[in-house]
C-alpha cells in the first residue's frame, strides 16, 4: 500500500493533522492543500479507510525515513522460529530420553517447534503401529513444558514423526 501525497488524494475532506502532531480538524483538500503548500510541506493521506480519512502535513522524505525505521524496529523485535528435530530408535534408554526431553522442554521455553523422529531402520519398519507410537509418546510424557501437538503422528522415509509447539 503506498500514501497518496498531495494532488494524488480523492477525498474530498481530511482530518489533518500538522508537523507537531496538533489535530487541525476536518478541511476540505483544498484548504488542506493550500496550508500544506504555505508551510513548504507535503499533504500525504496516512490512513485512507477512516472516516474522513486522516492526513498529515509533514516533508514526505521525512515520513518515509520514520516509516523505515519503524519497519526495522518492528523486523528487529521478531524473533525467527524454527523446527528443531530430535531423533530417538526404538531402543533407546530412559537416560538418554530424559536428556532429550529436556533439550525439547528448552526449545520449547524458547518457542520453536519441535520434530520429534522414531528413526526405523531394517525390520523395525514394519512393527505393529501401536507399538511405535507407545515408543514415541515416552518422550512426551517426560516433557516438562506445556505443548501442542501440531502435526500428529506421521510415517515419513526414516520412520513415525510427531511436531509439537509451545501452548499458547
Amino acid at each position: 500500500m503506498r500514501e497518496r501525497i498531495n494532488n494524488q488524494i480523492r477525498a474530498q475532506e481530511l482530518r489533518v493533522i500538522d508537523s507537531e502532531n496538533q489535530n487541525l480538524g476536518v478541511l476540505s483538500i483544498k484548504e488542506a492543500l493550500e496550508l500544506a503548500e504555505s508551510k513548504g510541506l507535503d499533504l500525504i493521506e496516512i490512513s485512507p479507510n477512516a472516516n474522513p480519512p486522516v492526513g498529515k502535513i509533514m516533508d514526505f522524505g521525512k515520513y518515509q525515513y520514520e516509516a523505515s525505521k519503524k519497519l526495522k524496529k518492528a523486523k528487529a523485535g521478531a524473533k525467527p522460529t524454527e523446527t528443531k528435530s530430535i531423533q530417538i530408535k526404538i531402543g533407546t534408554g530412559d537416560h538418554d530420553l530424559e536428556l532429550k526431553a529436556k533439550t525439547t522442554s528448552k526449545w520449547l521455553k524458547e518457542g520453536h517447534r519441535i520434530k520429534i523422529e522414531l528413526f526405523l531402520s531394517g525390520r523395525a519398519k514394519y512393527m505393529d503401529e501401536k507399538f511405535l507410537r507407545e515408543r514415541l509418546d515416552r518422550v512426551l510424557h517426560l516433557i516438562t513444558e506445556d505443548y501442542k501437538i501440531s502435526d500428529t503422528y506421521k510415517r515419513g522415509p526414516k520412520g513415525l514423526f510427531i511436531t509439537i509447539e509451545k501452548a499458547k
